[in-house]
This record gives C-alpha cells, structure tokens and sequence, in this order.
C-alpha cells in the first residue's frame, strides 16, 4: 500500500506485542499524544518502537504530537450541566459564578469572553453541544442559548467557531514536552492550533535551543490557517487536516471541500499531507467499519492523501490491529481503482520551472513509459524522493539516504520506502545501482529507473542531476 498509515499508540497498544502487530499489519508511524501521558509512558513506548524497528527491518517514525492552546472550561464545583434545546446558561471568568444562580460555565479566559458578540457560536465536547450568545450581562459574562440537547461537563474543550483567537500555538507544557521529545529521539514534531506561518518558525528556534532540527508538521484546525495556508505549507515540512477542531471551527457543511483544498495544494508544493480524524471511529468498539467511514478513508487516498491518520482506534479501542489490516484493505482497493483505465499518467510537477521538479517529473514519466519495476533514488535530505512522490507514480518509489532523519521523515510519503545505501561507495548513483544489485526485490532483466546526484568536475554540489534506465 502507497498511502502511510499513523497509528497512535496509547493504553490499547502499549506494549512490545501490539506495537510490533500494528508494524506488520501496515503501520509506518506512530504518533505519540502528548496530550496524555507523561515522560516515563512515552519513553518506554520509543524504546519498544525502536526495538520492532530492529527486530523487523522496517523504517518506522515517531512524531510527537504536542497539545497546543486547546481551550478548556474549568470546574468550579457545580457539576455537570445537563442542557436542553432552549436551555440559558451563563459563560464567564472564575470567581463571578457565586453572583448567579443560573447554569454557569466556566472558562479562566477572560481575553475571549471579552471579545464575544450577540450572535456568535460556541461548542463544547467536540462539537456535541451548541450555543448562541443572546446578550452580553457583564464584561466578563455572557448569556447563551442552547441550539441543541447535550451534556456540559467540567474540563471539557470549548470552540468558538469562525472566530480568531490570539493564543500562542506553543505553551509553556509544549516547550517541556519538546524537550522530552527531543531528548526521546523523536523524528518529526505535530505542532497543535497552527494560525500563520510564524507559528511554525517559533518552534523552529525553540529546536535550536536543543541543538538540532526535527520535520515540522503543521496541524490545520483553525479558520486563520486556512487564510495563511498558502505560507504555512511553505514553512512546514507537512500538514495535517485535523478535522476534529477543523470542523468545529468551520462551517462543517464545508469541511470535504477545505479538506480537498488542502491536500492539492500540498501535493503541488510536494509536502506530505495527512488526514486525521475519525476515520474508522466505529472500530474502537466493532470489528468491523461502517459503510460511511469505508468511503471516507477511500476518498481520503483518492483526494491525493500521502498519510492516513488512526487516533481512538488504535490508542484505545478494542480491535487496533484488526482497524490496521482493515485500513490496508480499503487502501489497497482505492489504489488499484487510481491505477485502473482512469491512471493518465505522473502528475506534472507544480512548478515546472524549477529544474529539480520537472527532472522527477521526468523520471516518473520515463518509469510509466518503460514499464519499469520502481524509482530508486538517492538523495541525502530526502527531498528528490518527497518530489517523486508528488508526481504519484505507479512504481514504489526506493528512498536511499544516509541520513537517517531524512530516511524517518520520507516514511511520510506517498509510495516512498526508505532504505539504508551502501556508503562504502562513493557515487550516489552507483549506490543506488547496488542497492537494486544487491535487493531481492528485483529480479534479472528487471529495469529500474535510478535518479541521484552526481557533482561536477571540482565543485561538491550533488543535487539530484541524473537520470537513468538502469537494468539489472
């Protein structure tokens, strides 16, 4: 299967058993939630990644997922409040609760109650519940309608859909956590609520003060991410659609097509694209998917998707190995219907003009025309490979690095399937020749199309500038 598949490891996948039954059942990555946990449970997890790692010769990845400023109510000791459609409920600061005798919910975000207006919308629990503010009773209170019936636990995320709130994409708890990611030997960092670009480049100099730089991947869940998307993919190294906030921030009637919207333009830029979020939600409790979320992971991988993302499902829902296998299967079909009649061929390069681009537009072209058996390319940062994968070609696509950072973050594109190259050899292009040599992959007579770097007389620039049909 082309498209990766992210499993998030949780209670239900904690030990060396299930991580090693997600791996051979498809699983490329693994996300860590930062959201729960604590540095012992994650440090034992990475420790038991690395060794299925060692023990099964796949390339697996780990990306820290970091919490971000997601807005929570507080518990003033009131309980929970069971809402009604027509229900008033009063939302304001700590502490202004005791003047009223209504239902109150409370948020320690006075910036935001400030800011809201007749009219404005507001969920709690994941969208469930809904409200309208009515009338504004103090600075730091307002009054709102329930839309519909639901319950209104303490400690629960709040949203304010359509509105921008102006809260650092990093905190305090984030900056501890990336430490602890960092001194885990993570391989790519998730950073939560992205609003701009320079959300992304703050957590780029906070790297720095560890020394080193990890794959950013940017978490679209915001209607301000969405205005700057065009700046935020170029900052990051990935995105990911977040529909669980995205949708309750936006029009959900509008998600499909902003989903679609993003993947495009992130297969034009040639950045890895991941699609998270209840995608096979029913399996947490069923061994079996239901027709809807079938369609959605399918729709997913013909939108263009490089990853697809397991949250519940595999961190804590009964069946996490059989939701893998399940995932593959529907992958495996969505692939074979992309490859069918309807295949036209590599997709141009989003920017023709740049020579890197339409070379590995070039390459894909020419495996496709001789019916090659794959693209084996060699390629230090990774980035020739990320381009190949951008073109979606119907070969697999063999990613040599000896980095092995770049080796861990091209897990994260479509069709790409990194590899260890022989550094004994100095040429890029003869490593790759001896890797398909050397590979029981290929057969003799099989025929390859090899791209890499070869530098020109006394100059030490080997960016990718090779091109070739090479036959074992």
């Amino acid at each position: 299967m082309r498209t990766k598949i992210i499993a998030t490891l949780g209670p239900g996948t904690q030990t060396k058993e299930a991580v090693k039954g997600l791996a051979e059942a498809g699983a490329r990555i693994f996300r860590l939630n930062f959201s729960h946990g604590g540095k012992e449970f994650f440090e034992k997890l990475v420790k038991i990644i690395r060794e299925v790692e060692a023990e099964t010769g796949f390339v697996l990845t780990i990306m820290q997922d970091l919490s971000g400023p997601k807005i929570r109510t507080c518990d003033i000791g009131r309980g929970t409040i069971d809402a009604v459609k027509g229900t008033e409920v009063l939302l304001g600061v700590p502490g202004l609760e005791v003047e009223f005798k209504e239902p109150y919910i409370c948020l320690d975000q006075a910036e935001i109650i400030k800011s809201l207006k007749v009219g404005e919308a507001v969920a709690l629990s994941d969208g469930m519940l809904r409200f309208n503010v009515t009338e504004r009773v103090d600075e730091y209170v307002v009054r709102m309608v329930a839309e519909n019936s639901g319950m209104a636990p303490p400690r629960k995320g709040i949203a304010f859909p359509g509105k921008t709130t102006t809260l650092e994409a990093v905190t305090v708890k984030d900056k501890a956590d990336l430490a602890i990611g960092m001194e885990l030997g993570v391989d790519a960092v998730a950073i939560s609520y992205v609003q701009r670009a320079e959300d992304i480049v703050g957590l780029k100099r906070l790297m720095d003060e560890h020394g080193r730089q990890l794959p950013i991947v940017a978490k679209l869940e915001r209607p301000a991410a969405i205005q700057n998307l065009e700046r935020i993919i170029e900052e990051s190294s990935g995105i990911m659609v977040a529909r669980g906030d995205l949708g309750l921030e936006c029009d959900l009637a509008t998600l499909p097509t902003l989903q679609k919207r993003i993947i495009n333009a992130c297969n034009a830029a040639g950045k890895p694209v991941i699609v998270a979020t209840q995608m096979l939600l029913s399996m947490c409790n069923n061994p079996m998917p239901t027709r809807a979320e079938t369609t959605d992971v399918a729709n997913a991988i013909l939108d263009g998707a490089d990853c697809i993302m397991l949250s519940e499902e595999t961190a804590i829902g009964k069946y996490p190995i059989e939701t893998v296998q399940f995932m593959v299967k529907i992958g495996e079909a969505a692939e074979q219907y992309r490859f069918e009649d309807v295949y036209e061929g590599p997709r141009t390069p989003g920017d023709q003009a740049q020579p890197a681009k339409f070379l590995a537009y070039a390459a894909c072209l020419l495996a496709d025309k001789t019916r090659s058996k794959a693209l084996v390319s060699h390629s230090t940062s990774g980035t020739t490979a990320r381009t190949l994968s951008a073109c979606r070609p119907r070969q697999p696509i063999y990613a040599l690095s000896p980095d092995t950072r770049a080796r861990h973050f091209s897990n994260l594109s479509w069709g790409v399937i990194p590899a260890i190259p022989d550094e004994r050899i100095d040429s890029h292009q003869e490593r790759a020749e001896k890797f398909v040599q050397d590979s029981p992959l290929f057969s003799e007579g099989d025929t390859v199309v090899v791209t890499a770097g070869q530098p020109t007389k006394n100059k030490l620039n080997k960016q990718t500038n090779v091109v070739k049909v090479y036959e074992k």
